[in-house]
Formats: structure tokens, C-alpha cells, sequence
């Protein structure tokens, strides 16, 4: 979507052949994109994504934090250190590292946008789901509000929109489970799972100019979960 609206993207992931495959496949479009190898839990990798973009662009405009994994419906008693640890080096430290690194490189040019993706459950809690993954979102939500107070004065927005379900390859497993997708649909009052292009209209709308008076705030885009 931001390749179709006229975005040089770089994208990074530790998933070489699907991350190359998608930068071929925008190109193939007519896109600008590019992809390096980027591990989120690593500072040395950010540092080169954030290099490799001013690079190959001049600049860094707009950076987004989509990268998450998902834990496991352990109660905390019974949740293993090492599956915490995992979650919060994905769904949180990775998210301080790429605004630390990107921040810099904004600077430099005047500005930018920062778009976190945390979760509804970063907002409201459930019984069935790691408590990890809720909280890392949770501080995902907590750390875009106190990087948009920081830099609100240097012209860089920070904001974080918070998916409920939808339908990507981390909720097949959930959605091919019928008693889990009735749980599911239960808690959504529209009834039925996001797509991911509703969520993607979302980050496009906080990444562009129409937003300019917009940060320090969460986009819910849940089918109303968080409103019951």
C-alpha cells in the first residue's frame, strides 16, 4: 500500500526468501523497494537498516514497528522465562530499538512519522492469552505516548494503532480452530476478523500529512472489542 501510493519502502525480517519474494513483488508493480535481513531484537541490525535507508534514499521519513510474535496461553505461574524473555525482545525491545535508531536519521531531515503496531490486548486484557504478549503490547502503547512527548517539538510524530484480530498467517492456526473462532467472533461485535489492508489504511493515514496534528495517540482498529 505504501509502494502503490508512491513510497520508497525498505522492509527487513529474518525471513530471507519471503522478505526478498515481497520486495520482487512490489517492484514487479512498478514499487520502490528494498530488503535487508533485519533481526528487531538486534541493535547492530537496525543500526544497518537505518544506514542502508538513507543509503539507498537520502532520507528516513516514516518508520513503522509491525514486527510481533505471538506467546503461548500459559498462566504466569506456569509461563516459562525464556518464552517471556522471546516476546519481549520481539514485541517490545524491538520497538525501542528501531525509534532509537530512526530517530537520529529523522532528525536529520527535518522530521517524521513513528508508527507502532501493538494490539487491542494492549489496552484491555483477556484470560486466554499470554500474559507476555499483553504486556509487551501494553508497553508498546505506553512507549509511543512518551516518545511523542519527548520529540513532539522536533517535528516527529509517534503513534501506536492497536489491530484486533485479523486475518494473517499468526490467527490461521486460531481461525482453523472452531471452538477458538467462536471465542473469538464472541468478543467482536462487528462479528467477524480485520483485514490486514484495514489496518494497513490506517498506519498509511498516521504515516501521511493528513495526520500532521495527530500524536502521542492509539488508532483502535478492533471491530469494537475495546468498546464493550
Amino acid at each position: 500500500m505504501f509502494a502503490a501510493e508512491g513510497a520508497a519502502v525498505v522492509i527487513g525480517d529474518i525471513l530471507d526468501d519471503e522478505g526478498e519474494a515481497t520486495a520482487a513483488a512490489i517492484r514487479a508493480e512498478g514499487g520502490i523497494c528494498h530488503y535487508y535481513r533485519l533481526d528487531v531484537s538486534s541493535e547492530s541490525d537496525w543500526q544497518a537498516a537505518v544506514e542502508a535507508a538513507l543509503s539507498s534514499h537520502g532520507k528516513l521519513n516514516v518508520l513503522v514497528n509491525n514486527a510481533g510474535i505471538g506467546s503461548s496461553p500459559h498462566r504466569i505461574h506456569e509461563e516459562p522465562v525464556e518464552l517471556w524473555d522471546a516476546t519481549m525482545d520481539v514485541n517490545l525491545k524491538g520497538v525501542f530499538l528501531g525509534t532509537r535508531a530512526a530517530i537520529p536519521a529523522m532528525l536529520g531531515s527535518g522530521g517524521g512519522s513513528i508508527i507502532n503496531i501493538s494490539s487491542q490486548l494492549g489496552i484491555v486484557a483477556v484470560p486466554y492469552n499470554g500474559a507476555a504478549y499483553q504486556t509487551a503490547k501494553g508497553g508498546v502503547r505506553i512507549l509511543t505516548k512518551a516518545a511523542a512527548l519527548q520529540y513532539a517539538g522536533d517535528g516527529i510524530r509517534v503513534n501506536s494503532v492497536h489491530p484486533g484480530p485479523v486475518t494473517t498467517e499468526m490467527t490461521r492456526a486460531g481461525r482453523n480452530n472452531p471452538e477458538r473462532l467462536a471465542t473469538m467472533l464472541a468478543r467482536i461485535p462487528m462479528g467477524r476478523y480485520g483485514e490486514p489492508d484495514e489496518v494497513a489504511n490506517a498506519v498509511l493515514y498516521l504515516a501521511s500529512d493528513e495526520s500532521s496534528f495527530v500524536t502521542g495517540s492509539e488508532v483502535v482498529v478492533d471491530g469494537g472489542w475495546t468498546a464493550q
